[in-house]
Order: C-alpha cells, then sequence, then structure tokens
C-alpha cells in the first residue's frame, strides 16, 4: 500500500496534506499538454486535466510504457532473424509481462483524494462531476480500512434534469444532489466474474461515455490496489424525450470488489436502494455467498440477478434473472435496462445522498470537523422555517435597500447636474452620511457560512417553475382582447415572482459582501459594531486569507451595480501586509449573457466561478492564483488575479441589465485587466464590436487614468476546425470596423488614435481563437469536448506569451487603479448610454444643430422681443404682456426651426440613427420654447409692475415718509416714561417698523439674485451634454496658463507629405505636442481678444437697467465658440481640444461674473422697494429715539437735516481727497511722478525684485492688466504709509471746508426766513 504512495510521490502526502492553492497555482508542468508522462509526474497530470475538465484525465499512459512499446516494435521490425512465428511471438509476450506492474489510473485518482484537504476533494469531486464521472461515495482507507463518506465534496454540486408530470407537460429540476430525493440502483458482484459491471452500468447512463471506469478503458491494468470496496455513485438525468433510457432521475451506485469481502458496503447499499442489481458467476445453492443472496430475494425490495452461465431472462415474483452467456452488450443492456424500469415503477423507495450519513460505523467527513459541524448546525436553526426572500432581508440587512440606495448617491454625487450648487451636494454627502449611520445600526446576525445553496436551490426550481407558468399565462391572455384586467393583473404578479427570483440567489459571496458592507459601514461612522465580538478592522484579513486560500471575492456589486471602494482598498492593503507588495498581472473576461466565460475560466484555471442556472455571475468576481517560484523567472510576476464577470446585454427577469450598465462593467474590467479575453458565442462578433467601441471612445476621455489594455477574441462553439483558416476575412472586417469606429471616437475626443491598437493592444493575426462546442454530445449527460481542452490549453499558451511580456502591477497599484478606474467612470455619464461609437459621433451632431441653430434661432428671436416690448414698457405704449402674443411674434421662427429639424432628421446621411432622437429633441424644443415664452413674460411683467410700482412709490413717497415720521412720533410719545430702558425702544420700534415695511412692500416681490456660473454650466450641459463632468469641478483658469499645448493638436494632412506629417504627429503625440512662441502669441493674442470683445458685450446688454438675462450668457457661449471656429479654421496647423473652449468659457464667464453682478445690484438698488424702504431704517430709529427723550420740533428738524447731509457729505470729502491725493502722488511717489517710461521702469525693478515668474508671464501676456494691477498696489501702499501723516490731514481739512459753507448757508438761511417772517419750508428751500 505504502508502495503505491511512495511511486507517485505523496508519501509525506498524508500529514500534510494537498491543498487547492497548491494544485492551483501556475507551474511550468500546469502550461504543458501532456499525452504521456513520467510516472513521478502522473499525479501533476491527472490533476491539472481534471480541473481542465478533460475527461482523458484517467487515461494518461506513463513515458516509460510508450518508450518500450516503440522500442520493442523497431527491435522486432529490424530483427533479421527468420526464427519460427511462434517464437518470435512467444517471446514478445514474456517480454511484456512487466506491463501488470503499471499504476491503475483509478489508483492515481484515489491516491490524490486520500492526500487531499477538504476543500480539494471537493474541488476534485466538483470536476468529475463536471467529466460526467462517477464520484467516491463510500471511501476505504487505505491503511486502517475503515469507511469514510465525504459528504462536504458533493456539496457544491447540482444535477438538472428534465421530467414529464402527469399532465404530460415537461418540467424542469435542478437540485444539489445531497438533497435530491430520487431512484437508487445499487450494483455489485460475488465472486470472480467474467464480464465487467462497470461496463454495463455505462451502457444503461451514457453508451458513449465511460462514467465508470472498467477494465476495458485504456490504461488499466490487472493490479489495482485502492479500488476495492470503493463505492462510487453516478447520476442518470433525463432530458425530458421519448429516447431516455430512464423518464426519472436514477441514481446508480457501484461496489467495487468482490460484494462478499465488504459487508459494511453492501449493508448500505442494500437497506437504501430501490432496486439490487447482482453479478454472479452463476446461480449455485453451494455457493459460499448463496446464504446472502438468499436474503437479498426475501427482501421487500426488486432484485435483479445477473449470471454468467445462462442466457435465458427470467422474472418470478418481482424478481427478475437475467442471463449474459452468448449474449451481446446491447441486448443485455436493453433487458436490464426494461428490468430496472419495470421494478422502478413497482417500488416506491427513494435514496437521498445525505442520509448515508445516518448509518453507522462510517466516518462522515463534515462530522468530524468541529468547526463545519458547528456552523452547519447553527446555520439550519436560523434557517429553518424561513422564507427564501425573508432570508437575505432579515439576516443580511447591510447589502440591502441602505446600500444600494448609497450607492445611486454616490454616482449622482459624482455626476451632478448643471443647476445643482454646493449646497445641493452638500445635502448629498449629508443623506450618504445618514444612509451610513442606518446600515451601522442594524444588528449582526450570525452568519451562514456553509451549505447555501441547499436552502436556496429548491425553492429556486420550484420558483422559476412557478415563473414559466405565470409567463405561459400571460402569453395566452395577450392573444385575447377582451381580457385586458386580467392580463394586467396577471403581469403584475409575473412581476412579483421575477423580483422574488433576483432575491432568491443566494450564496457565499452573499456573506462576504454582507462583511464588507459592514466593514464600510464601521469605517464610515469611525465606530466598531456593539455587538461585534472583534474589532471591524480585523474583517478584511478574513477576506485576505479567504483570497489567498483560493476562494474569489467579489469586486463589484452586481446587484448594486457598485464597487465598494473602502472594502476592495482594505482587503488589498491586508494581501499586501500578508504576501508582501507582489506583482501582479490581470486577467479579466468579457462576453454576452450565456457566453460560456465562467466556464472557460474554471475550466483554464481550475477555477470555481458560479455557472449554474440561477446562479449565473452577477458583477466581477476576482481570484488569485499564484506563480510557482520556477515560473516566476519566466513570467515576472508573482500571482495571476482572474476577474470574472456577468454576461452582457442579459434580459434579466426584473429588467435591471441597462446598456449604461453593461458598457460601464466592460470598461471597468477592461481598463483593469493587464489583458482580456473577450468572449464571443459563434462567429459574429457584432455585439461586442459595439460595446468595445464604447470601452474604447471611454479610455479616450478618461485622461487622467493611464491605461494600457490587450485583448484577444475568443470565439465559442464553432464545430470547423479550419475556422480560423476560413475567416481570415471575417477577421479583416472586424479589423476595419473596430479601426474606422476608434477614428471616429478619437475625432469626437479630439485625440490622436488611429487604429483600435492605439488604444487596446490586440494583433488580428494572433489574438484570435476559435473553440470547438463544450459538450461532447447533448446534455444533460453530455461530458465536457476533449477538443474544446485542448482549445483551452492553446489559449491559455496564448495568454502566458502576453504575460511573459508584461510587468503585471504592483499590488498598491492595483488598488489605486482600482480606485482611479472606478472613480473615472463615476465621473462619465455620457458616453456609457450609446451602443456604438457612430451613434456617439451622430448624437453629437445632433447636439451642434441643436445648440447653433434652434435653440439660439428661439433665444435670439426671443432677445429681439424682449427688447422691442421693453421699450414700449418705458414709453408706457403697453401695459400687459400675454404669452399668446409672445408666441405669435415666435411663430414665423418657430416654423423655420421645425423646417430645419424635419430637414436635417430626413437627409443627413446619419438618419437612420438619428431618428430615434427625432421625438426626445422635438419634444426639447416645444419645452425650451414654452420655457423662454414664460421666462420672458415673467420678466416682462415684473418690468411692468416695478414701473407702476414706481410711479406708485414716487408719488406715495412723501406719503409714507410722513406716516412713518407720524407713526413714529406717536410711538415715541407713548414710550415717553420708559426713555431709560433702550432695550424696550429698540424692540418696539423693530416691531412697529416690521409692520410698517408689510405694509408698503406687500403688493412688490423683491428682486432675485442671480448665479451667473450656474447658469453658464446649465447652458453648456444641456447644449453640450458630452462634456466631461470633471470640467465641471477641476476646469482651469485659462489665463494664468503658461503655455497652452496641452489644449491643441497638430492638423491631420492628405497625401505623401501628409503621411510623413501624421507620423511626425503621432510621434509629437506620444512625446507631448509643444507650440511654437508665434502659435503661442497667436492663442494669447485670440482669448485677450475674446476676453475685450465679451466685455464689451456684457456692458451693451445694459444689465443694471433692462435687468439680467439668461440669454446673455447663451449669447457670450455661442460668439466665444465661433471666434474658437473661426481661429482653428484660419492659417494655422493646429486645432483646439474641447477643453480649450469649455476652459475660455467657464475663464471669461467667473470673470465676468462680479461686472454682471455689480450691474444686477444696483438695478436692485434703484428698483427694489425693500432696499429702499431698508435705508430709511436708521433714520427714522434716529428721530424715534429723539421725540422719546423729550427733543424739540427744532432739534428733531435738524437730526433729519443732519441724515440727509451725511452721505452727500462723505461723497464730496471722498472725492476731493482723492483729487488732492492724485496731484500729491504725481509729485512724491517715484514710480508715478515721470511719463509711461519712468512707471515701466519701476514695474520691471518691482517684478527682478518680487522674483515671482508668474508675474512675468502676466506682465508679458496681459500688460495692460500688469499695469492696472501695479497703479493699484502703488496707491494702496502710499495710502497706508501715508494715511495718518497726510491723507486723514486732507480729510479733516476738507470735512472743515465743507463744515463752514454749511453752517454759513444754515445762518443765511435762518436770516432769510427771519426777515421775511418765513416758515420752517422757506428755511428749507434757501438752505438748498
Amino acid at each position: 500500500m505504502n508502495y503505491i504512495f511512495h511511486r507517485l510521490n505523496l508519501e509525506d502526502r498524508h500529514h500534510n496534506r494537498l491543498t487547492a492553492a497548491d494544485v492551483l497555482q501556475i507551474t511550468k508542468h500546469s502550461l504543458q499538454s501532456y499525452e504521456s508522462c513520467a510516472e513521478e509526474e502522473l499525479v501533476q497530470t491527472f490533476i491539472q486535466k481534471l480541473l481542465m475538465m478533460n475527461y482523458r484525465a484517467r487515461y494518461m499512459k506513463t513515458k516509460e510504457t510508450n518508450e518500450q512499446d516503440n522500442t520493442q516494435q523497431r527491435e522486432n521490425d529490424s530483427s533479421e532473424d527468420e526464427s519460427d512465428i511462434f517464437d518470435v511471438f512467444k517471446e514478445i509476450s514474456l517480454s511484456k509481462t512487466s506491463q501488470s506492474d503499471l499504476i491503475h489510473p483509478m489508483d492515481v485518482q484515489m491516491a490524490v483524494f486520500h492526500c487531499a484537504d477538504g476543500f480539494l476533494k471537493q474541488l476534485m469531486v466538483t470536476k468529475l462531476s463536471q467529466c460526467q464521472y462517477a464520484l467516491p461515495l463510500l471511501v476505504p482507507d487505505p491503511f486502517t480500512q475503515h469507511i469514510e463518506f465525504p459528504l462536504w465534496t458533493f456539496r457544491q454540486i447540482s444535477k438538472s434534469w428534465k421530467m414529464r408530470n402527469n399532465s404530460n407537460e415537461i418540467i424542469s429540476q435542478t437540485q444539489p444532489i445531497y438533497k435530491a430525493q430520487t431512484p437508487m440502483v445499487s450494483c455489485f458482484r460475488f465472486g470472480p466474474v467474467s464480464s465487467s459491471k462497470s461496463h454495463l452500468l455505462n451502457s444503461l447512463i451514457n453508451e458513449k461515455h465511460n462514467t465508470f471506469f472498467h477494465r476495458n478503458c485504456p490504461g488499466s491494468s490487472r493490479t489495482r490496489v485502492l479500488m476495492d470496496g470503493l463505492v462510487e455513485i453516478a447520476w442518470f438525468c433525463p432530458s425530458g424525450k421519448d429516447t431516455d433510457k430512464f423518464t426519472d432521475c436514477v441514481v446508480f451506485c457501484n461496489l467495487h470488489g468482490d460484494a462478499g469481502d465488504h459487508e459494511k458496503q453492501l449493508q448500505i447499499l442494500t437497506e437504501m436502494a430501490s432496486v439490487n442489481v447482482v453479478l454472479l458467476p452463476r446461480l449455485d445453492r453451494n455457493d459460499k455467498h448463496a446464504a446472502k443472496i438468499q436474503i437479498l430475494s426475501k427482501n421487500r425490495k426488486p432484485l435483479i440477478l445477473l449470471t454468467e452461465d445462462e442466457s435465458a431472462v427470467t422474472k418470478k415474483k418481482g424478481k427478475f434473472k437475467i442471463g449474459l452467456k452468448d449474449r451481446n452488450q446491447s441486448d443485455v443492456s436493453e433487458d436490464l435496462r426494461r428490468a430496472i424500469n419495470e421494478c422502478l415503477s413497482e417500488s416506491s423507495s427513494t435514496f437521498r445522498l445525505e442520509d448515508v450519513s445516518k448509518h453507522s460505523d462510517i466516518r462522515v467527513d463534515e462530522e468530524d470537523d468541529d468547526d463545519c459541524r458547528r456552523g452547519r448546525e447553527a446555520m439550519m436553526g436560523l434557517l429553518e422555517k424561513k422564507d427564501l426572500i425573508e432570508i437575505k432581508e432579515s439576516f443580511l440587512p447591510h447589502q440591502g435597500k441602505l446600500w444600494h440606495q448609497w450607492s445611486q448617491k454616490n454616482k449622482e454625487l459624482h455626476r451632478p447636474r448643471a443647476y445643482e450648487t454646493e449646497i445641493d451636494i452638500s445635502r448629498k454627502h449629508t443623506e450618504m452620511k445618514k444612509i451610513r449611520e442606518g446600515q451601522h445600526q442594524f444588528d449582526i446576525n450570525p452568519f451562514m457560512k456553509i451549505l447555501l445553496d441547499e436552502h436556496t436551490s429548491a425553492d429556486l426550481s420550484a420558483l422559476q417553475h412557478k415563473y414559466n407558468k405565470k409567463w405561459s399565462a400571460v402569453v395566452k391572455l395577450r392573444e385575447d382582447p377582451a381580457k385586458y384586467e386580467q392580463l394586467k393583473s396577471e403581469q403584475a404578479e409575473l412581476e412579483k415572482i421575477s423580483e422574488e427570483l433576483q432575491s432568491a440567489a443566494f450564496g457565499s459571496e452573499h456573506i462576504m459582501r454582507e462583511i464588507g458592507q459592514i466593514y464600510e459601514s464601521c469605517s464610515s461612522v469611525k465606530k466598531s459594531k456593539k455587538d461585534l465580538q472583534f474589532h471591524f478592522y480585523s474583517l478584511p484579513r478574513l477576506a485576505a486569507e479567504m483570497m489567498i486560500s483560493g476562494f474569489p471575492l467579489e469586486l463589484m456589486d452586481g446587484d448594486a451595480a457598485h464597487v465598494p471602494l473602502i472594502w476592495i482598498s482594505a482587503v488589498l492593503d491586508q494581501l499586501i501586509q500578508k504576501l508582501g507588495d507582489q506583482r501582479v498581472f490581470v486577467l479579466s473576461v468579457l462576453g454576452i449573457q450565456s457566453s460560456g466565460k465562467s466556464t472557460m475560466l474554471n475550466a483554464m484555471f481550475g477555477l470555481q466561478f458560479a455557472v449554474s442556472v440561477g446562479r449565473c455571475t452577477r458583477g466581477a468576481f476576482m481570484q488569485l492564483l499564484r506563480v510557482s517560484d520556477e515560473m516566476k523567472t519566466l513570467l515576472n510576476f508573482d500571482y495571476i488575479l482572474v476577474v470574472d464577470t456577468e454576461g452582457l446585454r442579459a434580459l434579466e427577469l426584473a429588467g435591471r441589465s441597462t446598456r449604461h450598465h453593461d458598457n460601464e462593467l466592460a470598461t471597468f474590467v477592461v481598463g483593469l485587466g493587464n489583458l482580456t479575453l473577450i468572449n464571443i458565442f459563434g462567429e459574429n462578433p457584432a455585439e461586442m464590436q459595439d460595446i468595445l467601441q464604447i470601452v474604447v471612445q471611454a479610455f479616450l476621455r478618461m485622461k487622467k487614468v493611464r491605461l494600457n489594455p490587450s485583448c484577444v477574441f475568443v470565439h465559442q462553439n464553432v464545430s470547423d476546425v479550419t475556422a480560423g483558416e476560413k475567416n481570415m476575412e471575417g477577421r479583416r472586417r472586424l479589423q476595419e470596423k473596430l479601426d474606422e469606429m476608434t477614428k471616429i471616437a478619437a475625432k469626437d475626443e479630439v485625440c490622436d488614435a488611429e487604429c483600435f491598437s492605439d488604444i487596446i493592444r490586440f494583433d488580428v493575426q494572433k489574438d484570435v481563437k476559435y473553440f470547438a462546442q463544450l459538450w461532447e454530445g447533448s446534455p444533460p449527460m453530455a461530458p465536457p469536448n476533449p477538443n474544446y481542452c485542448e482549445n483551452i490549453h492553446e489559449l491559455k499558451e496564448t495568454i502566458m506569451s502576453h504575460a511573459s511580456k508584461s510587468h503585471g502591477m504592483r499590488l498598491i497599484h492595483l488598488k489605486y487603479r482600482i480606485k482611479d478606474l472606478w472613480e473615472a467612470l463615476l465621473n462619465e455619464r455620457f458616453v456609457f448610454s450609446f451602443r456604438n461609437s457612430l451613434e456617439i459621433s451622430a448624437y453629437r451632431k445632433l447636439e451642434t444643430e441643436y445648440s447653433n441653430k434652434w435653440s439660439w434661432s428661439l433665444r435670439s428671436a426671443m432677445m429681439e422681443t424682449e427688447n422691442k416690448l421693453h421699450n414700449k414698457i418705458e414709453n408706457e405704449t403697453i401695459h400687459e404682456i400675454d404669452e399668446t402674443d409672445l408666441h405669435r411674434e415666435l411663430k414665423k421662427t418657430n416654423e423655420e426651426v421645425e423646417k430645419s429639424m424635419s430637414e436635417f432628421f430626413e437627409k443627413d446621411r446619419d438618419k437612420d440613427i438619428l431618428i430615434q432622437w427625432k421625438t426626445s429633441f422635438e419634444i426639447k424644443i416645444r419645452e425650451l420654447q414654452e420655457n423662454i415664452v414664460r421666462e420672458t413674460k415673467r420678466k416682462l411683467n415684473e418690468i411692468l409692475q416695478k414701473r407702476d410700482l414706481k410711479k406708485k412709490i414716487d408719488a406715495q413717497r412723501k406719503h409714507h415718509e410722513n406716516t412713518l415720521y407720524e407713526k413714529s412720533k406717536e410711538l415715541a410719545l407713548k414710550l415717553k416714561d420708559k426713555t431709560n430702558d433702550e432695550e424696550t425702544l429698540k424692540k418696539e420700534f423693530d416691531l412697529f417698523w416690521k409692520q410698517c415695511v408689510k405694509i408698503i412692500i406687500r403688493d412688490t416681490p423683491p428682486i432675485k439674485k442671480i448665479e451667473i456660473m450656474r447658469d453658464v454650466r446649465e447652458i453648456l450641459s444641456d447644449i453640450y451634454e458630452s462634456v466631461s463632468v470633471d470640467h465641471w469641478t477641476e476646469s482651469r483658469d485659462i489665463f494664468s496658463k503658461l503655455s497652452y499645448s496641452d489644449y491643441v493638436k497638430l492638423k491631420k494632412s492628405s497625401g505623401i507629405t501628409g503621411a510623413l506629417t501624421n507620423v511626425y504627429r503621432s510621434t509629437k503625440e506620444m512625446l507631448g505636442y509643444i507650440l511654437s512662441k508665434e502659435d503661442e502669441a497667436q492663442i494669447r493674442s485670440l482669448v485677450t481678444d475674446v476676453v475685450q470683445q465679451t466685455s464689451r458685450m456684457i456692458q451693451s446688454f445694459n444689465i443694471s437697467k433692462m435687468s439680467y438675462n439668461i440669454s446673455c450668457i447663451q449669447h457670450l457661449i455661442d460668439y466665444i465658440k465661433a471666434r474658437v471656429i473661426d481661429h482653428q479654421e484660419g492659417r494655422v496647423n493646429y486645432v483646439f481640444k474641447n477643453e480649450f473652449f469649455i476652459d475660455l468659457v467657464l475663464s471669461i464667464c467667473k470673470r465676468a461674473n462680479k461686472m454682471i453682478t455689480d450691474q444686477h445690484r444696483l438695478l436692485r438698488e434703484a428698483n427694489d422697494p425693500l432696499i429702499y424702504v431698508e435705508k430709511k431704517r436708521k433714520e427714522y430709529y434716529s428721530i424715534f429715539q429723539k421725540y422719546c427723550h423729550g427733543s424739540a420740533s427744532a432739534a428733531i428738524f435738524g437730526e433729519i437735516i443732519c441724515q440727509k447731509l451725511k452721505e452727500p457729505i462723505e461723497q464730496s470729502v471722498y472725492k476731493k481727497t482723492a483729487k488732492d491725493l492724485a496731484g500729491e502722488m504725481r509729485t512724491n511717489c517715484l514710480s508715478l511722478n515721470g511719463n509711461r517710461s519712468n512707471l515701466e521702469k519701476h514695474i520691471l525693478k518691482t517684478l527682478a525684485e518680487e522674483e515671482d515668474f508668474g508675474n512675468y508671464m502676466n506682465y508679458i501676456h496681459n500688460p495692460r492688466d500688469h499695469f492696472k494691477g501695479f497703479i493699484r498696489n502703488e496707491v494702496s501702499q502710499y495710502i497706508t504709509a501715508k494715511f495718518s501723516v497726510s491723507i486723514l490731514l486732507k480729510m479733516k481739512e476738507n470735512i472743515k471746508l465743507l463744515q463752514q459753507k454749511i453752517m454759513k448757508a444754515a445762518h443765511g438761511s435762518t436770516e432769510h426766513v427771519q426777515v421775511n417772517r418765513g416758515d420752517v419750508g422757506l428755511w428749507l428751500k434757501s438752505f438748498t
């Protein structure tokens, strides 16, 4: 026994078990395809072929055998000795007797099984099941002969089948095999027989495939050490067709060796079987096993005896005897099938794999592991009597609605609308924080770490059956219009079942997602949970350990369509801590739903990404594969990170998968991967072409993330072996299509890319692979196609060839790559909603028409109408504005716009693409027209209201002042006895004032404040939807740019000279294009001139009188755009990128913001009654105080006069002082006391002293602004330095002069009144 383990190099593996991580690592051996190998390599070769789902793994030959055969053949062929033929072949047969010493293939399988840990055993059994091989059920220990039942190894396996119910309807079933209740046929033999029991069973299950290994299989030898006493189990799964050998799922259990020597196994099988099949040399009462056969015959269970001593078929009392003598295999198989079917129809007993564990004297792997047992018991207690849909909601609350809401808010935060203000963004931050706090308040329920599918698979099958029935009912009802109400009810029910199906998918990824959300919520609120027994910081360590052990981790939550960055970053940090900052090569896969992506990865690397029905991958998962030490020198990295994704273009039941999500996901995984496998089912790549175009366009837009991905196209299910050679034309067209789309995308994004390979590296000759179909026959009983496995191996070699040329990336860089890429995707809101680059290009053309022609025509016409009506209002020729009149004024322009739109959609070369947006843009234009009419009406009515109110206020101003005066006087007299309580006086006056003001302004709403930059962003985002979100948040000040090289790219040329220029241009683009001094000066001149012209335009808008209108901004933007286009179409060798136009608009509007706001403030001050009345407040409070303190009327009159004189005196003093100061500075200030040359000399001197390069550039490029700034600084410094010495004295002197003038005028007026015996009115007239 020890000898077999020694020969297989496994003698030390009984204690130091083989693990999944050991066999999944990338080794030289795993990259080579062997048909034969050295004996010491049998284990490695068997495992590698099994992991690749290659059923030939059991047919391996050793090299010694092959070489021996070839050598013997050569010796015989070259022998010149014409010996007697009998002697020759006698010698050959004697020399070959040593072959009995070969290792049996099943001994290799079972030796690895005995030396594997629990997870590797499970992986092996899962792969054996995928190869449609029988699985070990009862395994005797090779040293102690104790029987083990490896229940854990079956936990991941589910079987699917179709059968007919009593109504003859085909129904589908998918169940985990350990839970399925099915009839079981047990097969065993007594004594030595010449027939192969396993071979006979194979003919019942799948006659084209060796489900059970038998003596006639390739590689079989006479000696087998580890097979006797082993019970293997296999399933027959019907397909619902008439050709099925059995109508229900049937289990076959096969006991290897003589049943008489293995009593425990025999007992278990006979007790649990629905039918017992016994193979005998003869039915003999004197046989040593006769007593056991007698017991079986007396058992109620059906019995089928197969005997080798006769050929008849007989039946008696439910027992069958089938003779094998002189009969062919096909007839025996048919008789046995009939007998089994007849027995099963009479037997009601069923078999459940899990029940095997109830037998005594056998070891159950799960029961021996305390952690496993406790976890299972705890989980089953939690799940008992729980509704499937409730499980996730009640036990996994952190990943529910709140996490989905947070993800949505985060996307909205990264994709702000133009009209959103800082307050809106701040509010979203607050809402997201509250959501995290809500998550944090959830209690942690005990986790379910194992056996998750057990609870859900049966329910899923039931739900899917329920969905199919409901769908059929809906289809029938649609045909009958009279049953509309019933149809609506059934459709609502269908939607409900659909949502239940979505909620029902439940696996280990949901547990890890819950842990991730617990960590993120704790991390966000910076506080651990009270019911968490350890600090939340240790949670990422668990996930890191799982990844190191070879388990996948969810990278993108497929339900929320979001990457939990905090969690993923923390897990990667823990990986770095445990492994060091290792290098990884990222391999990702992308493809349409159900194109076989996960299956391909599983076969290539022996992984276990979910592929079963109802559990297809959602989102993205990543798994680490270790590279062996010998391979590290060849590959330059330590690990391969495999990223599997959900299928694109999925028609999900609840309609949750959208084009936007698909494009976003595709961009994410292609950007993340060093190499991406583009998986295509069949030979037509049309769908994937569209997605790749969006990916390319997104990469061109995401300029911050430095990406250099590559891809390989894999065509699945191509039956023609010569497809690669025959499809050269198809590949050429693929290359041309991708190149054409890249050029369109590059033109749209003003980037330099000539072909697809400039963005995503791809060689059409080497990077297109064709795969055979996956199954060798028809599912569900078909094994994987060996040719498919060979194709997988070839692809693996191509991947390693790519990988050997790459250095991958460090784990820390991977963390930043995920973060940067996801942030860039969150900021991108434009391209992902399109099907391909042609659509984007067509839409941009439509945008241009909308902005440059249609919307501006309407706005421009309305501005003219507004100006015309404004003048009429000023001249008092109209007294009312009606919407009908405004629509009438716009009618002609509107008709022209409609005609232009109709022509554009009908005649443009992209009309077939554009038609999808026709309705939405017609609605957009109608809404725009309604909005500008409504806005114009509101504005003009406000002007009318203000005009009438101003007249009214002017007429009533004296009345208001008298009223305020009299009322304040009355109040003062009432409060005369409270003059010492200043607080009471103030309180009473405030209350009185509030009531008075309320009466005065109740008919007039105050003039609203304006937000220029908000309007700018709104127009730009409305007209230029394709502008990246980054521009709104991170636009640069164009006036402070030292160089404009970043804003331009070289123009393309044509012809021979053009070809050379284009090569030069490409080189320049790679190295970074630098403008000449002349080009820089030209652009700076353009910017300066545009600034000056836009300033004049703003002045011409006359906002202080005409009021502000958003059309002013539209006018500015269109002017700027026209100037930019005009400039680049001139005699220059460059064109501007989009960023130049956006930054120029934003920079000019930021600068103009103060000017427009100031003009608007003047408008408010002149027309807003609230401002006018509020100005009076201080004045009247002063009068009020005087009355309260009992001052005489003359004193109060004097106070009023002083209040009126205060502001004019201030202004007069400021003006006189400023004039005096200007004269003084021209004499005393060195920089300002000469001519322009003197001023310039001092400017240069200051520049030299300050040594500020930015100031030099400002002086060179904007001399006018620099001169103004210098003079302003000099004046400011002079005032600061001389204020107390000179300026204050001048101000006092000017005040004294004014005081003398006022006093003189007051005395003169008093004398005039006395002479003429006048009153206060005469005094005031004389004084003014």
